[in-house]
């Protein structure tokens, strides 16, 4: 499992415990004494906090490998130019047959 899909499902399981959270403050203001609504806001502002950090880690950690792919590839086209636009060439050309069946 990737980083992405750890991050991904961390934050989901982090948005369920806020939504239960906000249901049962929901539930507590209507029933339940001052003391325990207040405690329950704290433990909801708690857990938006971490979903929040979890959001922007996985947030920093995708700009981060985006950044990598695309100094790879600038690296790999300044190193096999015409290669490249061999391979260019040939998806124009593909396009073009493509389009031309319609």
């Amino acid at each position: 499992m990737n980083d992405t899909t750890m991050a991904k499902e961390r934050l989901n399981a982090d948005f369920a415990k806020v939504m239960e959270d906000i249901d049962a403050l929901v539930n507590a203001t209507a029933t339940k004494a001052e003391g325990e609504a207040t405690a329950l806001r704290a433990r909801i502002r708690d857990r938006l906090g971490e979903a929040t950090d979890t959001l922007s880690n996985a947030q920093r950690a995708a700009v981060a490998r985006a950044k990598d792919a695309a100094k790879a590839t600038d690296e790999y086209v300044h190193e096999h130019p015409w290669q490249m636009v061999g391979a260019a060439a040939a998806v124009g050309l593909a396009i073009g047959v493509l389009i031309g069946r319609r």
